[in-house]
């Protein structure tokens, strides 16, 4: 039996992987910490708090004291560290919380970790497990082959380089120290939690209000999307067979241009209003309500400084070595997601009207 704590749990892919978790493992021990800043939001987790599947702790993990003292009390042999800033658009206008959280707190983390595991205790059978992004390898053109664990790091955003930054200090912790760990860097996820300032998130609520879809520059950004699920799928198979001191990338095998993931969202909406009648109901807005297509909502804005090409996952390592299969192809993925949406409006809602955090 595990006892794990895990970081950024009340994240859209904290959440999912303390369900998934939670679902696979019921014997195990989870305790779960989130700050609950702007997208924390604890509703996530309802279900698994009404069962008591799972303790719930609020705090940063930039305090030292509290996790040296989760670590100690509930005899923790496990994180895995999802806590982050990691909105791009958030880390070019305001970069300093991505640096406290992402860098200081990750170090914070790691230094209770060796403390309490390595100087106090004596844990043997410790596990740090830091998940990280594609992001830290910069971007590629669209001949390029995919990023591998060996692509050099060229991160180009606050927000990237503060997770390279992590990534080394992850590193560092394993070879001087011994600290027994492992590092995931995956592609664009997706899925239900997703907090709405994201782009498949962003454009589904916004087809829903009748407002535009903003697309950046000419919308031919290309990125690999996972299924939030397939991505818990990954890190299960680290935690449970991977190798101390190595990096897995994982990823979807799903290359989509941003514009074609827009389009494809859109006529997914368009599909579920023509077979439930009850949606241009709950939905007047919606152009989609008027049988109007959802694509006429698209529209170009100006390209955010920076903005990566091409990312792309080769994901040859994990599946290799650990029979790393998703099992969401984008269309299925993107489908689940929509249902998911319109399945849960009261949590989007409160999302909206900013009664999520009461």
């Amino acid at each position: 039996m595990k006892k794990i704590l895990v970081t950024g749990a009340a994240g859209f892919i904290g959440s999912n992987f303390v369900h998934y978790w939670a679902d696979k493992y019921p014997d195990d021990q989870l305790l779960v910490l989130d700050a609950l800043t702007y997208a924390g939001n604890k509703h996530n987790l309802d279900d698994l708090l009404a069962s008591q599947a799972i303790e719930f702790v609020k705090g940063s993990i930039t305090d030292e004291a509290l996790i040296e003292s989760l670590l100690r009390d509930h005899g923790l042999d496990t994180i895995v560290h999802f806590a982050a800033e990691s909105h791009v658009d958030r880390s070019i206008t305001g970069p300093d919380a991505f640096i406290d959280t992402n860098i200081v707190g990750t170090y914070t983390l790691l230094k209770a970790a060796k403390k309490i595991w390595l100087d106090e205790l004596g844990v043997q059978d410790n596990h740090f497990h830091h998940v990280s992004t594609d992001e830290v390898y910069g971007t590629l053109s669209a001949d390029d082959p995919a990023f591998s664990e060996t692509t050099p790091y060229a991160p180009n955003s606050p927000y990237a380089a503060s997770k390279a930054a992590s990534d080394h200090l992850v590193r560092a912790y394993h070879h001087t120290y011994g600290l027994r760990v492992t590092t995931s860097n995956c592609s664009n996820n997706y899925g239900p939690f997703h907090f709405p300032e994201k782009l498949i998130p962003l454009c589904l609520l916004n087809i829903l209000a009748g407002k535009p879809l903003p697309i950046y520059g000419d919308g031919q950004q290309i990125r690999d999307w996972l299924y939030v699920d397939d991505h818990s799928l990954g890190i299960d198979l680290i935690i449970n067979k991977g190798r101390p001191g190595e990096t897995y990338n994982i990823g979807g095998n799903n290359e989509w241009a941003n514009i074609d993931v827009v389009r494809l969202l859109c006529k997914l909406v368009d599909e579920q209003f023509q077979a439930d009648s009850s949606l241009a109901t709950r939905f007047p807005d919606s152009p989609c309500a008027k049988a109007t297509p959802a694509s006429e909502l698209i529209t170009f804005v100006a390209d955010r400084p920076g903005h990566d090409t091409r990312y792309a996952i080769d994901a040859e390592k994990i599946t290799g070595e650990l029979g790393y299969e998703p099992a969401e192809v984008f269309e299925s993925g993107l489908a689940k997601t929509v249902a998911w949406y319109l399945n849960n409006e009261a949590w989007w809602r409160a999302i909206q009207d900013g009664s999520y955090q009461d």
